[in-house]
Formats: C-alpha cells, structure tokens, sequence
C-alpha cells in the first residue's frame, strides 16, 4: 500500500474481529516500531505485546473513558500493544520529557504499520496506569504512555475530517496560513 493510502486509511477503530493476528504480520508492525528514531538513538522505550484474556480485561478495566466503547474494544481484540517509556533514560529539554516524544513516534510506526498489514487499532492514553503496571509487571523506572487494541476491522468508518490546512500550518510566520502559497499542493 502507498504510503499516503496508510495514513489515509488510518482510523481509530473500536470494533474487531477475534481472527488472531497473523505472527508475521505483527512481527512487520514490531520492526516498524523498532525502526523509529529517537533522542541519541536512546530508544528509551520498551513494548509489550497482550494476547492473554485475563490481561486484557484487567487492561480494559484500567481504561477512564466516558464511555464503554474502548473497554469493549481492549476486550474484543486479539491483541493489545503497550508501550512504556523510561524518563530518566531520555532527555528532558526546557522541560519537555523526551521519552514521551520517543514513546510517540515508535507507536505511530507500530499503527501506520498495523494498518499497512490490514488491521485497525486505536490510541489509548488515559488509563489507571498503576492497574496496567501491576498486571504486566512494569518496573517503577517506566511511565505507560499508550496502548492500542489490534485486530481485523469489524466496522465501517469513515476518517475523520481532514483539518483545515489555513487553520493548522502557516508559513514563517503565526497566523499566516501556508496555503496561501502553496494551495495546489494541499487537499481540500
């Protein structure tokens, strides 16, 4: 698939099938994560990979949502992947901890991978960390960052919108939109 057709077809999904994921295939969206880059290549996060029931209902209890929708999703899917990142093996720069930047990028190459391979997922990041730590025996020194369901789509959905370019990006200077100069390069 394209590159611009992952990222497209990229959608938070909350509905699965219980068709296990294909080893291969995970195996594909583990080696994207590895390859992603990070400050001073300190790759100061680790990942880990649920397929055991009782785990992931502990993971979905863990969940603050308003709605039920994520838990069902945790519990429906045939897999779930966390990531944790270690703050005092990262950088911290004007106050911006960078395992958190380095946490980030290595879950959206797990994602964009993820559905490159036909699978859908969907970033989970407000959640009982202390629950999710007990039960996969996370050590103290790593903070979980996010997680995500994995699995075959059971659901129809569209993307989101595609944001307002004029709104969100702007050319050297605040407030001066990019699109001014660049307008049939952008979609609409």
């Amino acid at each position: 698939m394209d590159f611009y057709d992952v990222v497209e077809n990229r959608k938070s999904i909350k509905r699965f099938k219980s068709t296990e994921v294909k080893d291969d295939k995970l195996g594909k969206m583990i080696n994207a994560a590895m390859m992603a880059p990070s400050w001073k290549n300190k790759t100061s996060y680790k990942f880990v990979i649920v397929d055991d029931d009782y785990k992931k209902n502990i993971i979905a209890s863990a969940v603050k949502n308003s709605s039920d929708e994520v838990e069902k999703a945790i519990k429906e899917a045939p897999v779930v992947a966390l990531i944790a990142g270690e703050p005092e093996d990262s950088g911290n720069i004007d106050g911006k901890p960078l395992y958190l930047v380095d946490s980030a990028i290595a879950m959206e190459h797990f994602i964009l991978a993820a559905s490159n391979e036909g699978y859908g997922t969907c970033w989970i990041a407000s959640f009982d960390e202390n629950t999710i730590r007990d039960i996969l025996d996370i050590p103290n020194n790593f903070k979980v960052v996010a997680l995500t369901p994995i699995g075959e789509i059971a659901e129809e959905k569209q993307h989101n919108p595609v944001k307002n370019v004029n709104e969100h990006v702007f050319l050297n200077k605040w407030n001066v939109p990019f699109s001014k100069k660049h307008e049939k390069t952008l979609l609409r």
